[in-house]
C-alpha cells in the first residue's frame, strides 16, 4: 500500500494525478500546511525538509520505503508500475528533462509570482511576471512541436507541469494572461485536463 502525505497545492496534487492514472490501492493522508502540520515530528521523519508531498511505500523491494519531493515520487512510481515514463531511450530523458524543468523553473516562479502578487513590490512583481511568462511561452513552444511535453505520449513531465499552470490560470490570470492565452498551451490544458485521473486529483480535498 502506498501512503500519501500531502495537501490542495500543485505538488501535492502531482503524486494524486498519478496514483488514480495508475490505478493503484494508496491512501491520501493530509497535511494541513496552513496550520504547520508539516513541522511536527512524525512528518519530519518522512519529510526532513518539511515540504510536502511525502509518501511511504509498505511493499517496496527490500522493505517499507518513504520518499519526499515530488520529483522523485513521480519517477518512482512511474518507475515501480512501468507506466508514464519510459524505462530508457531518449524517450525516457525527454520526459526527465521537462520533469526537472517544472522542478527548478516553472514551479518556483510561478510560486514565487504568487506570493509576490499579494505583496507591494513591484519589482519583485515586474521580475516574476516577466520570468513567469518566459516559462510558459517556453512550454507553448515545446507544445507547438508535440501532443504533449515531452512528445507524442503522456508522461510524468505532463502530470508536473499541469498542476502548476492550472494554478496559475486560477490564481494569476490577470498578470499573465498573454502567457496563459497561448494556443498550444490551452489545447494541451484541455487534453490532459479531460482525463478522468487528472479531474480527479484536482478534484481532491481532505475529508472533514
Amino acid at each position: 500500500m502506498i501512503t500519501l502525505h500531502t495537501w490542495t497545492t500543485p505538488n501535492g496534487r502531482k503524486p494524486i494525478i498519478l496514483l488514480e492514472e495508475l490505478g493503484v490501492p494508496y491512501e491520501a493522508v493530509p497535511v494541513d500546511i496552513g496550520n504547520g502540520e508539516q513541522f511536527q515530528s512524525e512528518f519530519l521523519k518522512l519529510s526532513p525538509n518539511n515540504k510536502i508531498p511525502a509518501i511511504v511505500d509498505d511493499e517496496a523491494d527490500g522493505g517499507p520505503l518513504s520518499l519526499f519531493e515530488s520529483g522523485a515520487i513521480l519517477t518512482y512510481l512511474a518507475d515501480k508500475y512501468g507506466k508514464f515514463l519510459a524505462p530508457s531511450g531518449a524517450a525516457r530523458w525527454q520526459a526527465m528533462q521537462w520533469l526537472h524543468w517544472q522542478i527548478g523553473g516553472l514551479g518556483p516562479m510561478l510560486g514565487q509570482l504568487g506570493f509576490f502578487s499579494k505583496q507591494d513590490d513591484a519589482f519583485a512583481l515586474e521580475r516574476f511576471v516577466t520570468e513567469g511568462g518566459r516559462l510558459l511561452t517556453v512550454l507553448d513552444t515545446q507544445l507547438s512541436k508535440s501532443e504533449y511535453v515531452a512528445g507524442d505520449d503522456y508522461t510524468i513531465a505532463d502530470i508536473a507541469c499541469y498542476t502548476w499552470v492550472m494554478a496559475a490560470s486560477e490564481r494569476l490570470q490577470e498578470p499573465l494572461a498573454d502567457a496563459l492565452g497561448k494556443p498550444n498551451l490551452q489545447r494541451w490544458l484541455a487534453l490532459v485536463g479531460a482525463r478522468p485521473a487528472v479531474q480527479k486529483g484536482m478534484r481532491w480535498k481532505p475529508r472533514g
